[in-house]
């Protein structure tokens, strides 16, 4: 049966006192645009005064660029490099724009394998060192884990932010965080966009969700602290973000701008304590939001090209003096309002240091190549960004050597130390929502076949596989008999027939759901296969909201993600071979009602000792 507990409802999370929104507010450090004499600057600065305008220009940009190889990608990749940024490999990107940092993404064929991603770092580096002005690159990725993984397999895939979250041990997450460090500064990637600070209040957020580590401000802040501190322990730049907070939006920040509600006091109490945690952990670099937000800045421009925002109160009230990313330049959140060559121009103005990703590189280059010009940016206000960015570039060590060894890829991606670690770690993060009359765990001598059907969604990192391929087969390597069968996310009248046909004579079917909506057909397989009087259990595979919207199944468990290693932990805890130890980080509301809570935040159930 589902149980009710009374929780604060969405309303009730958004209102705060003006005292907690003082207390959020007050306490700040000193200005950052009290300079700090750090020793290096001196020589930081040498280097900037041999730069020429077009590398300093250069240097502010992080681009993509398609390839597995700096030099010598297959001719489909030549020819999307070509039709993109007007460059046919990595080389010529950094050669002719003198770009200051290049950002992997899957898509672009950039992280095939460990050995192959260290060799593209290697040639990144080499054509920025033979630049007139030599500097290295910083290199960079979206690595969260979870359902956001660029570099897949064999490297070690760790449990997601709310998964962490569940789990709720900062040790955990600071060693998940460590571990995903290592390996990618094994393979020459200094900057991953990690954690995620924002705070989920919001279950209908398209964008956020189990991105998040939860609807708690303090445990969230508690949560991006640990991680901050294992990357950079790791000798990655860590990167909270969406500043300054995305967790309330239903809009899509990629297709377009949403608008956050909160009153400057909600904001203070609500989202901004995670950045808060992340810059007393000393964070090195914060990315940017695509989103409005009225009560910051009445102007209603994004945050990322806000003034008022992004030096008002992060560099100036937060008294944050590391480096500003924006989110990518190609979403469409920063495009409505202004044209592609005002973007990059007004996010410098605004306070950003490093602009990533434009859809159009020569337009955002020769865009602030003009305003300098015209006196629009003057040149100390590149300078100034710049660095800020060879600052982080020297505390990685990339002026000492930048340069990734096939032996250090060796010893350190995907090692068996790490692989244990991230099953350890994920086995504490799954949670058991139902489990009707104690039917978890069963075991193979009691429970015969088993059917897992469901939802079957891209692989984050575009290695592991389908959903319910790893379900089956992480339950027949425990002894059980399973078969899969992919019904898809939103599966068809035929689909669901051939389940039900599938589900005769089985024991038990699991059935892997994401994200369930009001309409979604993943309700009626549910249901039909219920009907059949076999046994259903149900793991949600992404947001764990999915329970408020089926009934019927005899156990629910919360995964939140589809990668492997969460849902391996997951078929243990159904196996019996470990306890259901995650605890709801998000409260899951009725679906009909969402003043009710059904499962509120630290809900989850357990058996054995």
């Amino acid at each position: 049966m589902h149980h009710r507990a009374p929780a604060p409802s969405r309303r009730t999370l958004l209102t705060v006192t003006a005292a907690a929104a003082a207390a959020a507010v007050t306490g700040v450090s000193t200005p950052a645009h009290a300079e700090k004499v750090r020793p290096d600057d001196r020589k930081l600065r040498r280097i900037i005064d041999r730069m020429s305008l077009e590398e300093k220009v250069g240097q502010l940009f992080v681009m993509r660029v398609y390839g597995h190889s700096a030099t010598a990608p297959d001719q489909a990749d030549i020819d999307a490099n070509l039709q993109e940024i007007g460059v046919r490999t990595a080389a010529e990107l950094v050669e002719r724009y003198h770009v200051g940092g290049v950002i992997y993404f899957t898509w672009a064929h950039n992280t095939r394998d460990p050995q192959q991603i260290a060799e593209l770092s290697n040639g990144i580096q080499q054509a920025a060192l033979a630049q007139p002005t030599p500097i290295p690159a910083l290199i960079s990725t979206d690595q969260e884990h979870g359902i956001v993984c660029r570099v897949g397999e064999p490297a070690t895939l760790l449990p997601g932010a709310m998964a962490l979250g569940a789990g709720g041990s900062h040790a955990d997450a600071r060693k998940a965080a460590q571990i995903a460090g290592e390996e990618l500064a094994a393979v020459g990637i200094r900057q991953n966009y990690a954690p995620v600070a924002d705070v989920n209040v919001n279950p209908a957020n398209p964008v956020i969700g189990v991105r998040s580590f939860g609807s708690d401000p303090a445990a969230v802040a508690g949560m991006v602290a640990a991680q901050v501190k294992g990357y950079q322990r790791a000798g990655v730049a860590a990167t909270s973000k969406h500043f300054p907070g995305h967790g309330d939006t239903a809009v899509d920040s990629h297709y377009g701008l949403p608008t956050i509600t909160h009153t400057r006091e909600q904001w203070a109490a609500l989202d901004a304590p995670p950045f808060r945690a992340a810059i007393d952990a000393g964070i090195d670099s914060i990315m940017t939001a695509h989103l409005v937000v009225p009560a910051l800045d009445p102007s209603e421009d994004p945050a990322t090209l806000s003034r008022p925002i992004l030096t008002g109160i992060l560099r100036e009230q937060l008294g944050y003096d590391g480096v500003v990313v924006t989110d990518s330049l190609g979403m469409e959140g920063v495009r409505t309002k202004y044209g592609d060559e005002r973007v990059p121009v007004l996010a410098l103005k605004a306070g950003v240091d490093q602009l990533l990703n434009p859809p159009k590189l020569d337009v955002a280059w020769n865009a602030v190549l003009k305003a300098v010009g015209d006196g629009e940016l003057t040149e100390a206000r590149l300078d100034e960004s710049i660095l800020r960015i060879l600052r982080l570039k020297a505390k990685l060590g990339l002026f000492r050597n930048a340069y990734a060894t096939r032996a250090g890829v060796e010893r350190v991606v995907g090692t068996a130390a790490h692989l244990a670690h991230a099953d350890r770690i994920a086995e504490a993060t799954t949670t058991l929502l139902v489990n009707d009359d104690g039917f978890l765990p069963v075991g193979p001598a009691t429970h015969g076949p088993v059917l897992v059907v469901g939802a079957d969604p891209a692989s984050p990192s575009g290695t592991t596989g389908p959903p319910t391929t790893t379900l089956a087969t992480a339950l027949t390597e425990l002894g059980f008999t399973a078969t899969a069968l992919s019904t898809g996310i939103t599966p068809t009248a035929a689909k669901i027939d051939e389940a039900v046909a599938a589900a005769a004579g089985k024991r038990l079917v699991v059935v892997g759901t994401y994200n369930v909506t009001a309409s979604s057909p993943q309700r009626t397989l549910v249901a039909r296969l219920v009907a059949t009087g076999v046994p259903v259990v149900t793991v949600a595979i992404r947001n764990p909201y999915d329970v408020a919207r089926i009934s019927g199944q005899r156990a629910t468990l919360a995964a939140y993600s589809w990668t492997d290693v969460e849902l391996r932990a997951a078929v243990r805890v159904l196996a019996g071979r470990a306890r259901p130890r995650g605890r709801l980080p998000v409260p899951v509301q009725s679906a009909e009602d969402p003043a009710k809570v059904l499962y509120p935040v630290g809900y989850g159930l357990s058996y054995g000792r």
